[in-house]
């Protein structure tokens, strides 16, 4: 069991049946009457985010999510194939359980699976992955201004803006939580 007090972020727990995650909290002691804490919580099957205020003493089971490392192999027919590198089972997981930053994986990268009770509601991607330029504009001598960019598409096919100094075929770091570049790799 777990107490609204003792709440943290990224803790899940079981509330009416759901499984939420805090996304923030705050304890709030106002001067006058009793102290409340203050969440943002998420629903991990859902991906709904709803903003709740909870008695401290308020008691919740703890939800215990699975997060496993399968590799990924590939996507037939909208299922997403990954395997378990230690039993070498593959799972077919449904393509509208990934969220955006799957667009940055490739075969044989290693993803975390999320499940609960056995059943998987989330895959993440990893949060560094290098991809190389298959089709970017080139840039110019003398367009050097700060900051610029130019739109070029990965080898998975995503589209991100990358500065005007990489060309085709260079491999580039990038960040798949935010989907931007962090440098040549």
């Amino acid at each position: 069991m777990v107490t609204a007090g003792d709440f943290r972020n990224g803790l899940t727990f079981d509330m009416d049946g759901q499984v939420m995650q805090v996304v923030e909290f705050q304890h709030v002691k106002p001067g006058k009457g009793a102290a409340f804490v203050r969440t943002k919580l998420k629903n991990v099957i859902t991906g709904a985010v709803t903003e709740t205020t909870f008695n401290p003493t308020a008691k919740f089971q703890e939800a215990y999510v699975e997060r496993k490392d399968m590799e990924y192999l590939y996507e037939d027919s909208g299922l997403y194939y990954f395997m378990d590198p230690e039993t070498y089972e593959q799972l077919p997981v449904s393509g509208d359980v990934m969220n955006d930053s799957f667009k940055f994986v490739k075969e044989n990268m290693v993803c975390k699976i999320l499940s609960y009770k056995g059943n998987v509601f989330g895959v993440e991607a990893p949060n560094f992955v290098e991809l190389k330029v298959t089709k970017t504009d080139p840039g110019f001598k003398g367009n050097t201004a700060t900051n610029t960019t130019k739109p070029a598409t990965l080898e998975t096919g995503a589209v991100i803006k990358v500065p005007l100094f990489i060309d085709e075929g260079e491999m580039i770091k990038i960040d798949t939580r935010t989907g931007e570049y962090l440098s040549r790799a």
